[in-house]
């Protein structure tokens, strides 16, 4: 079973104390809760009480990260999404979620459980229903899923892959920067839990689409994301907006899978703030 670490219980307990509604934003695959620093800054000036729960046994730093890849093997997207839900527990006041990736596909899920107040999926991992799988995202997923054995290994990305599935939208030189900052190994089963979750009645990979305490939910794509293409998002969008909650959709031109850490990051993150201060109260 998952655990609270100090650093979550030191986010809750300063949200708590603040009094402010929480922000929870969770990070997907390849990345740590360091993706959101700048986020987290400027929802914390906004007004919110910004908190970045890790995934279970995640490293504090992307050096550590990279020096002990193996901590990150076996990691479920239902244990994920349970441990968030855990974090989530503890705080005073319902949270607005948003997440990136996988964590956008978590985002989904918390939400799906009625633990949110809004939220945001960026980029988000697909779920059972959402049926288009473009090439380019089979391309971005194959350094995992073209070998069974990945499911359980903890699987880092070259530069040239996370070039394609994360930064085909800035430069050589940022690229180059942001796989140097960011980048870290990544648990094989959450793509293939992805990958096989429409002929698996029983997967993981799901989301309670209908349930009437879902709360708004606001799903963004980049325009040109190889990972996780238009045509994936749109799918997940038209089997949510069934629900009787504000479902809204918006692409982000020119912007790729790396949209949350590059230098035009803010411009996501004021879409998002300005979804989520809709229904702030």
């Amino acid at each position: 079973m998952a655990t609270i670490t100090k650093y979550e219980e030191s986010q809750v307990q300063t949200a708590n104390e603040s009094g402010r509604t929480p922000v929870v934003f969770i990070h997907g695959l390849w990345l740590l809760p360091s993706s959101w620093d700048g986020w987290k800054d400027l929802f914390d000036v906004a007004g919110f009480a910004p908190i970045a729960p890790q995934w279970p046994d995640d490293p504090e730093s992307v050096a550590e990260a990279n020096a002990h890849p193996k901590v990150f093997a076996h990691k479920t997207v239902g244990e994920v999404a349970d441990h968030t839900g855990e974090v989530i527990a503890r705080l005073n006041l319902k949270p607005v979620v948003i997440g990136h990736s996988f964590g956008g596909l978590l985002t989904q899920i918390v939400a799906g459980r009625g633990l949110s107040r809004a939220s945001v999926a960026i980029d988000p991992a697909p779920f059972r229903g959402v049926l288009p799988l473009p090439l380019s995202a089979l391309k971005a997923a194959s350094p995992v899923i073209a070998n069974p054995l990945n499911r359980g290994r903890a699987v880092p990305l070259t530069f040239d892959q996370f070039r394609f599935a994360f930064a085909n939208a800035v430069s050589e030189e940022e690229a180059k920067d942001l796989y140097e900052k960011y980048a870290v190994p990544g648990s094989g089963v959450p793509l293939f839990q992805a990958a096989f979750a429409n002929i698996n009645p029983w997967t993981e990979a799901k989301v309670n689409r209908r349930t009437p305490n879902r709360g708004p939910l606001l799903i963004i794509d980049g325009e040109k994301d190889n990972t996780l293409p238009l045509s994936m998002a749109r799918a997940a969008y038209r089997r949510q907006k069934k629900n009787s909650g504000v479902t809204e959709f918006t692409t982000v031109p020119n912007r790729g899978h790396s949209l949350v850490i590059d230098s035009g990051w803010q411009e996501v993150a004021d879409i998002a703030l300005n979804f989520v201060r809709r229904f702030e109260s």
